[in-house]
């Protein structure tokens, strides 16, 4: 096979694979996590039980690939967002930080939904851990890093304070949806003691000199 032929067999393979997971997060979605089986899902793709067995051990191992290929989602609107925010604007990248943390939680895509609406305590809060615990190391391997450049970090344990930010906005956020993007700046902000460097709270820029 030459290097050609392996890539579309690969690519063949991806989408195959990928259809599988949209099936998981569509019948979840329309007939409950509880209904979620072998069955339903090849049904929905319309592909045999060998095929689904192919690239899953049972339907346990499906559902966490799809929650995985959720995050993945919730992963690549963080890049989108690191990648277009202005360099240096700290007040800026905390205002769009907050927006889209806020529309992640509410406009929750049909998997988590799924599991929340199904009363599944045990699953939604591993779900929780796997958001906060990507989205912390995402975090942690780039914008950390780049404002490390320019400006002291002041809490210790950064890894560790991004996680317990993450999971407890989005707890936060779906018991209190009507929380605005303003609270959740000021709740970000002052965590990470970076509130200094919005307007709102300018006396506390630590690179400000003390006033004589």
């Amino acid at each position: 096979m030459n290097t050609n032929q392996a890539r579309q067999t690969r690519l063949a393979h991806d989408v195959r694979k990928e259809e599988l997971l949209r099936a998981v997060i569509d019948v979840c979605a329309q007939e409950g996590i509880s209904k979620l089986s072998v069955s339903n899902i090849t049904k929905h793709v319309g592909c045999t039980r060998s095929l689904f067995y192919h690239y899953f051990p049972n339907k346990e191992a499906a559902l966490e690939a799809a929650l995985d290929y959720t995050i993945d989602a919730f992963i690549d609107r963080l890049r989108t967002w690191n990648a277009n925010r202005t360099r240096g604007d700290i007040e800026g990248a905390l205002d769009t930080i907050s927006a889209l943390l806020r529309s992640m939680v509410l406009q929750t895509p049909d998997l988590p939904k799924s599991i929340a609406i199904g009363g599944d305590a045990i699953l939604y809060t591993d779900f929780v851990h796997r958001v906060a615990e990507r989205c912390a190391r995402y975090i942690c391997d780039s914008t950390v890093v780049e404002f490390q450049r320019y400006h002291e970090v002041l809490i210790d344990h950064v890894f560790e304070t991004f996680y317990v930010l993450i999971s407890g906005l989005i707890m936060f956020i779906r018991s209190h949806p009507y929380t605005s993007t303003e609270v959740i700046k000021d709740i970000i902000a002052s965590t990470l003691h970076i509130e200094g460097f919005t307007a709102k709270y300018a006396s506390r820029n630590p690179e400000c000199p003390a006033p004589a």
